[in-house]
């Protein structure tokens, strides 16, 4: 059912530490105290109580501490050492600041952070912190649905408590391992601030009006589907064609999350029926025409901010391995001894090329590993880019190959909208309603507040 009344508050996650030191610009209140509190605060766990310091002042609690803005249009509070994109190849700590109140929460000897604000607001900072601020205004729109879809559809998964949403799900035995993990469900707080949800990094990121005016024209618009809000779904580059839900969370059809061509029409002398491996070969090794196959810098830089321009190659790329490395991966990061990796087979591909089951033959055992996330975690020291890839063996003694080249196409999932094919849509002068309903074939657009 559709979410009906005011404007949500939303609780994002955005750190847990042992000791948490933030500062207070303007006055902010805790309820039932008469003080405003402002300046640079260490809160630490002492003798089972949260207790925030500064210099000769504390201020104590059992369970939590909320700091409430005097005024939410200007008071922020800023945090030093902010880790984002955890476990991914751009891996770094920020300094951030965030408008909205703070909440200190104790749980298992630890604090966690939490931003508690108005939807709208955290939007704002989602698309400024997701891509650059500085992008079309038509992108911008397009992507705050999306946004303001998926985590609206999260707020009513975590209400909906009889639905029984799986968010991890495995299958282990003497043949097999196939994993998947969706955006698990938070229990202290709505969603997290990193990319396992959505990018949010506060204010920082909101450096033009643009960013300020899609919320603002926006606003209340959200994908349904069937009276249902679209558990919307994005990634930087499809590669092509786009994936379907089921083939990388749990086994659940969509209509709204099909799979697509990223273009005006099907590409020419390409055979996507990707069950027959050349045809799977042919397509990663060749560049057809999609609106994501771009290297204009000047979309590229709307979509991809700073850290995410380290990766030049997304919509075709490769990546070489000795025996020796690709042999210690496997094996390190499946926890598993397979040996010298004679072969990588796939055994089962979706819509978009992607590697859904992988078989992987050692000389010491031969297992299958999916779904596409295990592929690409496995097969990089952080996170492939992509499972569609095909394997290329070289230099092969006694059967063993001494070189494996990994020839790729797309960057993440594939699932949804594909950022940059809409940022390019957007610049050639595609309206945001038709860049939604080009990536959300079976949704409708809905204002709902």
């Amino acid at each position: 059912m559709l979410f009906t009344g005011s404007i949500p508050r939303i609780n994002v996650g955005i750190l847990t530490e042992k000791q948490i030191i933030f500062e207070l610009y303007g006055d902010f209140k805790i309820y039932g105290m008469k003080k405003n509190f402002s300046g640079r605060f260490t809160a630490v766990l002492s003798n089972d109580r949260i207790v925030c310091s500064r210099g000769k002042d504390k201020i104590e609690s059992i369970n939590e501490l909320i700091f409430e803005p005097g005024d939410p249009a200007i008071d922020s509070f800023f945090i030093p050492g902010i880790t984002i994109g955890e476990h991914f190849h751009w891996q770094r700590k920020e300094k951030q600041r965030f408008m909205g109140s703070l909440k200190l929460l104790k749980h298992e000897a630890k604090i966690v952070v939490i931003n508690i604000l108005p939807i709208e607001d955290y939007l704002l900072s989602v698309i400024s912190s997701e891509m650059s601020s500085k992008s079309s205004l038509q992108l911008l729109k397009a992507h705050a649905v999306v946004s303001r879809s998926w985590t609206l559809a999260q707020l009513q998964k975590k209400e909906n408590l009889s639905n029984n949403i799986n968010t991890v799900s495995q299958t282990i035995n003497s043949e097999e391992i196939l994993k998947w993990s969706d955006r698990r469900q938070h229990e202290l707080f709505d969603v997290c601030a990193d990319d396992h949800c959505q990018r949010y990094h506060g204010i920082g990121k909101i450096t033009t009006t643009t960013a300020k005016q899609a919320i603002y024209e926006s606003r209340g618009l959200v994908l349904t589907s069937n009276d249902n809000i679209c558990d919307s779904r994005y990634s930087k580059s499809c590669g092509g064609i786009s994936e379907v839900f089921e083939n990388v969370w749990e086994p659940i059809k969509y209509e709204y999350l099909s799979s697509i061509f990223d273009y005006k029409f099907e590409p020419e002398n390409y055979n996507t029926d990707f069950s027959v491996e050349q045809n799977a070969r042919k397509w990663i090794a060749g560049s057809p025409p999609a609106f994501c196959n771009t290297s204009d810098n000047i979309i590229l830089n709307q979509i991809l901010i700073d850290y995410d321009r380290q990766t030049k190659d997304f919509y075709r790329w490769k990546v070489e391995y000795t025996q020796d490395e690709i042999k210690e991966l496997i094996n390190s990061k499946s926890g598993i001894d397979f040996g010298k990796i004679k072969d990588l087979i796939p055994v089962e591909r979706g819509y978009s090329a992607r590697i859904i089951r992988l078989k992987v033959v050692g000389t010491q055992k031969t297992l299958t590993i999916g779904k596409e996330l295990e592929i690409r975690r496995i097969l990089s020291t952080t996170h492939l880019y992509s499972s569609a890839i095909f394997f290329e063996k070289k230099d092969i003694v006694d059967e063993i190959p001494q070189k494996f080249i990994i020839h790729g196409a797309g960057w993440g999932h594939g699932v949804g909208m594909c950022q940059i094919g809409a940022a390019v849509m957007a610049a050639q002068g595609y309206q945001f309603d038709e860049i939604l309903l080009h990536y959300f074939r079976n949704a409708k657009i809905q204002k709902i507040y």
